[in-house]
């Protein structure tokens, strides 16, 4: 088992995504937990994904997992409890996600956890995302290839990375700002859920057709990355 802050890229697969990516990215589901009020337990439910992925090897191992987190001698063990959880996520500023979360991954043989924590009481101290390991590090370097923003005739106009926004502008100067995220070279989501699904040349055409103009938000304005309610997550 390795730890390790987890990379620019892998922080929004910490949040609950829409069923095609969590299908494609190969996600089993994802535990919750908080340290209670004293900071001594430990909390969890379990919010499950792919019911057929969640065999018993995997509940072996991730039992395994939380108790080597929880228990265990090495310095990885940040879930002993919140005073422990403080001090690590603090001597990593590098995980920083925001000034109150810190997101780590943890990698075993098969599958990969992204672990999302809050030191701050009163907040859930764990948000861990069960992946295949494999098909979670597949989708991810798919996804380095960006968006492709194009015309009707299928000229590139622009690329953003996975999990940027677009800004689309309406004749009568109506803005709407919408996350972007890879699928495919050929399809994207635009906004949040399966509805938002579409393929390249038909957003292309529905924009023309609205004469609506599109383009990326500047690099540093973008808001923190989108999470959905769904069983509680965030």
């Amino acid at each position: 088992m390795t730890v390790r802050p987890m990379t620019e890229a892998e922080r929004i697969y910490s949040y609950t995504q829409s069923q095609q990516i969590r299908n494609q990215a190969g996600n089993i589901g994802y535990l919750r937990a908080d340290m209670d009020t004293d900071g001594e337990g430990f909390f969890s439910s379990w919010f499950g994904f792919r019911d057929d992925w969640k065999t018993q090897a995997f509940r072996v191992e991730f039992d395994s997992v939380i108790a080597e987190l929880r228990t265990g001698e090495g310095p990885d063990a940040f879930l002993r409890d919140r005073k422990t959880l403080t001090k690590y996520c603090f001597a990593h500023p590098e995980a920083a996600l925001s000034d109150r979360e810190f997101g780590f991954r943890c990698d075993t043989r098969d599958h990969a956890y992204l672990m999302r924590v809050n030191p701050a009481r009163g907040e859930y101290s764990l948000y861990c995302y069960c992946y295949r390991r494999e098909w979670l590090d597949r989708h991810l370097k798919e996804a380095e290839k960006g968006i492709r923003i194009i015309d009707s005739g299928y000229r590139e106009l622009f690329r953003i990375p996975d999990g940027a926004r677009i800004r689309i502008t309406f004749p009568g100067g109506e803005r709407r700002e919408e996350v972007c995220r890879y699928i495919d070279p050929y399809h994207m989501e635009i906004g949040l859920g399966s509805t938002g699904i579409c393929r390249g040349g038909g957003f292309a055409e529905q924009m023309e057709h609205s004469r609506a103009r599109v383009e990326p938000v500047p690099a540093g304005a973008e808001k923190a990355p989108a999470a959905r309610s769904a069983g509680g997550a965030r």
